[in-house]
């Protein structure tokens, strides 16, 4: 018995060292999210994407007031959600002045419930910020854009207080990048995403 005692305790000490890990796991280093609305998310996900310090952007509903809703109601109109995006982000890397930047810089923000071919509220432009220090970065840059007169019209992108956020459906998730030769990809989503890179060339990963 004391051999079998012994042999059961050898046991549960090798088998605690095999299931201990020798390190600590990696911390996930996107702390933050911030996020946005500016048309189909296939390609605004793109687009964050593909900035540095940016982690797997998550496709998704917000700005509305309806709860769980699904793809075919807010594309079809029929919520006040718009399609939006979840950005997880390293402060250390890109701070949330250059989301913002990559925000009003990777899409029309004077067209009213439009970007592109799409049309409808589910695709206007807003950007949800979730303290003072958001929204007055966000009123800062609208204020640069506006002396600089970067744009020939007004902006309208609506400054809203984030609430909730509710991630779509597993087959829109990455969208862009699985589906290259879709064909909503190819002509709008890919040409969107190349004008964005083109402008913003020290923002991006490096590829």
């Amino acid at each position: 018995k004391i051999f079998m005692t012994n042999a059961f305790l050898w046991r549960t000490l090798a088998l605690a060292l095999v299931i201990q890990p020798s390190e600590k796991a990696p911390q996930n280093p996107y702390t933050e999210t911030a996020y946005f609305a500016s048309g189909c998310f296939w390609c605004v996900e793109a687009i964050f994407v593909s900035v540095e310090g940016v982690g797997d952007v998550v496709s998704g509903y917000a700005g509305g007031t309806e709860k769980n809703p699904k793809y075919n109601q807010v594309a079809g109109g029929r919520t006040s959600h718009a399609e939006a995006v979840m950005v997880p982000y390293n402060p250390k890397v890109v701070s949330y002045e250059n989301l913002v930047k990559v925000f009003f810089g990777s899409h029309d923000p004077t067209t009213r419930n439009r970007q592109g071919p799409d049309r409808g509220a589910q695709y206007r432009s807003i950007a949800f910020y979730k303290s003072t220090s958001e929204k007055a970065t966000i009123k800062a840059h609208i204020d640069a854009l506006n002396t600089n007169k970067t744009f020939n019209s007004p902006i309208i992108t609506q400054i809203v207080p984030f609430t909730i956020f509710y991630e779509a459906e597993a087959y829109h998730q990455d969208f862009e990048a699985r589906n290259p030769n879709n064909p909503y990809v190819r002509a709008v989503s890919v040409p969107r995403l190349l004008k964005f890179k083109a402008k913003f060339p020290k923002l991006l990963k490096a590829s």
